[in-house]
C-alpha cells in the first residue's frame, strides 16, 4: 500500500510507497526541488531521521543549501521531520535494544545532530530504575560466559562492558557486585 505510515507524535512517520511518477531522478532537466524532495522522502522511508542527517544527505547530493533549508522547514512544518520525536524514539529504542545508559545515548544523539536541550528532554523520560535494570540484564547475560573466570577478572570484564555502554563507574561496580554475589549464592545453593 502506498502512503504515509506511522504517527508524527512518535517520530516514526515514513513513506511506504513509490515516489510519485512525475519525479525524474536521473535526467539533466530534472527539477532540483523535485529531486531534493525525493531524496528526503527516500531517506525517511522506513525510519525517522534527524534534521542534521537529512541536511547532510542533501549536501552529499549537491542540493543547494538554501533549497535544502526551505524543504527541511516545510517537512518540519508538516511533521515529517521532528527532532524531538526522533530523540524520544531513538532513546527508547536504543535503551531497550542495546541497554545503553544516558551518557551513551546523549553521545549518539549529539552525533545525529540533535541539540543538547532536545536530547536532555528526551533523556529525562528515562527512569533511573530502568537504567539500573538494563545494566543488570547486560551483566546477567554476560555472566553466562564468565562461569570459569576468577572473580577479579569477571568484575573487570563486566564493569568494562557497562562502561562501554555509558554507565557510570559507581553504578557499574554496584550492579556487578550485586550480580556476582547473587550468582555465587546461586551456585553455592546448587552445590549443596
Amino acid at each position: 500500500m502506498t502512503g504515509w505510515r506511522g504517527d508524527v507524535s512518535d517520530g516514526v512517520r515514513a513513506w511506504t510507497g513509490e515516489l510519485p511518477p512525475d519525479v525524474d531522478h536521473a535526467g539533466p532537466d530534472a527539477d532540483p526541488e523535485s529531486v531534493a524532495r525525493s531524496i528526503l522522502l527516500n531517506a525517511l522511508t522506513g525510519q525517522a531521521r534527524s534534521r542534521k542527517e537529512l541536511r547532510d544527505r542533501l549536501a552529499k547530493k549537491d542540493v543547494p543549501p538554501e533549497l535544502a533549508e526551505r524543504l527541511l522547514d516545510r517537512f518540519t512544518e508538516v511533521g515529517l521531520v521532528d527532532d524531538e520525536a526522533f530523540a524520544r524514539s531513538w532513546v527508547e529504542s536504543r535503551q531497550r535494544s542495546r541497554g545503553l545508559a544516558r551518557r551513551a545515548l546523549a553521545q549518539e544523539l549529539r552525533r545525529k545532530g540533535v541539540d543538547d536541550e532536545t536530547a536532555r528532554t528526551a533523556l529525562d523520560d528515562l527512569d533511573p530504575s530502568q537504567e539500573r535494570e538494563a545494566a543488570r540484564q547486560l551483566v546477567r547475560k554476560k555472566l553466562r560466559s564468565l562461569r570459569d573466570v576468577d572473580h577479579v577478572t569477571a568484575t573487570r570484564r563486566l564493569a568494562g562492558l557497562l562502561a562501554r555502554k555509558g554507565y557510570s563507574a559507581g553504578l557499574a561496580f554496584a550492579v556487578v557486585r550485586e550480580e556476582l554475589g547473587a550468582a555465587e549464592t546461586g551456585s553455592d545453593m546448587m552445590d549443596a
